[in-house]
């Protein structure tokens, strides 16, 4: 690039993210310019880039994970891109009502709703419904569309039993007692060869009625301090499972922080709710790797 891009640095519970827009400056933005915007010693350091563009006025989010790869939805991530909308002039506050826009992913269009605290921005997003049916993820070997929930998987031996959720990107939660292992099975088990196209693989334990505690590997991140979908596909597995309770909130904490999660019927959206903070914004000349 010959002239240097200007961004912008937000972060939702310590998932952090440098947004590109694209509406105000030319974008050919590749992979490994991604890659090196997010290393944290050479770079601006994120767990991945957002580019903002707009078709037919309609905004819309593009994902690059820090590795260069590209997930369908990030849930910590739109809720950045809403606060940007508004903190950019395309969406104007009001004192009365929450703001809404509507903001198109590769995964498909998301409601957002913004509003504004003493002291924090909160987003709420209309999640897509989540999908069972293994072929979404896809898992292979599976029984038909029987959903895998506590299914036990293998990996070096051990065994482990996943629920797999679809929230447009690919997850499998386990409610086991992994303890510190999970830093080794959490890579193991995303590429596990059933595993098409890789999956998040979510550590979840209940802490309470409605609470979950929760630690989410990422597909081209690692473990994240906080991870929207998979916070979402946990909150599912609970509720499919029996261990939490259909249209009642539950707050899963996460290592950034809590999110609040709404799960209805199986058809309908699942509404997650928490912050969004701008951190700063600058200019930066991006080489190619």
């Amino acid at each position: 690039m010959s002239a240097p891009l200007r961004f912008s640095k937000y972060e939702g519970l310590g998932n952090d993210f440098v947004i590109v827009d694209g509406r105000t400056q030319d974008l050919a933005l590749a992979a490994e310019h991604a890659v090196a915007l997010c290393d944290r010693h050479r770079g601006i350091g994120a767990d991945g880039v957002l580019l903002v563009e707009l078709g037919g006025g309609t905004p819309a989010m593009r994902v690059i994970n820090a590795d260069g790869s590209r997930p369908e939805m990030c849930g910590n991530g739109i809720r950045c891109v809403a606060l940007y909308l508004k903190h950019s002039g395309f969406l104007q506050a009001r004192a009365d009502a929450p703001i809404e826009v509507t903001i198109e992913t590769d995964s498909g269009p998301h409601r957002c709703r913004l509003w504004r605290d003493a002291a924090t921005d909160w987003i709420e997003v209309a999640m897509r419904p989540a999908s069972l049916d293994p072929a979404s993820l896809p898992v292979l070997d599976a029984r038909g569309a029987t959903p895998l929930l506590d299914e036990v998987f293998e990996v070096d031996g051990t065994r482990v039993r996943l629920s797999c959720v679809s929230m447009g990107n690919p997850h499998a939660v386990t409610f086991d007692d992994i303890g510190e292992a999970r830093s080794a099975l959490g890579p193991r088990l995303g590429t596990h060869r059933r595993f098409e196209h890789g999956a998040n693989i979510g550590f979840a334990r209940m802490i309470g009625p409605q609470q979950i505690e929760l630690a989410v590997w990422e597909r081209g991140a690692g473990f994240t301090q906080a991870c929207g979908t998979g916070a979402c596909a946990a909150a599912v597995a609970a509720v499919e499972t029996g261990r939490a309770e259909r249209n009642t909130p539950i707050d899963v904490r996460l290592p950034g922080g809590p999110l609040r999660i709404l799960v209805g019927e199986r058809s309908q959206a699942i509404l997650m709710t928490g912050p969004a903070r701008a951190v700063f914004h600058g200019d930066v000349d991006v080489p190619a790797r």
